[in-house]
């Protein structure tokens, strides 16, 4: 069963900051749901909005995609797929970090799901875009 308190979240933090600090993004960490570790991105030097949307419009998409405007959550399955550059580097080094000593022994096949916890990255809130420094 996904679990994840606040004693986890103090363990994963400092490198979280880490890497926030080395590619010049502010963001926090939250755990929603005791379930789910969740980073919010507020500002920064990378325009990972811009850099999802220039990744995905050359790429084959389904009829419903709609390029992001003022927030964005990355698939932490499917993000390799979606950004490129130093955007994508710096959310597999993100997902590295938040998932440490996080396990996945789910198999879908007979419909059963084990993970130590969720991962989500928010990139701007609805009340509060993303802001490019």
């Amino acid at each position: 069963m996904a679990y994840m308190n606040q004693e986890k979240k103090a363990a994963i933090a400092p490198k979280i900051k880490a890497i926030l600090k080395k590619y010049n993004m502010k963001g926090s960490l939250a755990v929603r749901n005791h379930s789910t570790l969740v980073l919010n991105l507020k500002e920064g030097n990378l325009d990972l909005i811009k850099n999802y949307n220039e990744t995905m419009y050359d790429q084959p998409k389904p009829t419903y995609w709609e390029p992001a405007k003022n927030t964005l959550s990355p698939n932490p399955y499917w993000f390799h797929d979606h950004f490129s550059g130093k955007s994508k580097k710096f959310l597999e080094e993100i997902f590295a970090a938040m998932n440490d000593g996080n396990h996945d022994r789910s198999d879908i096949q007979t419909d059963y799901f084990d993970v130590g916890w969720y991962v989500d990255v928010n990139v701007g809130q609805w009340n509060k875009p993303y802001q490019v420094i």
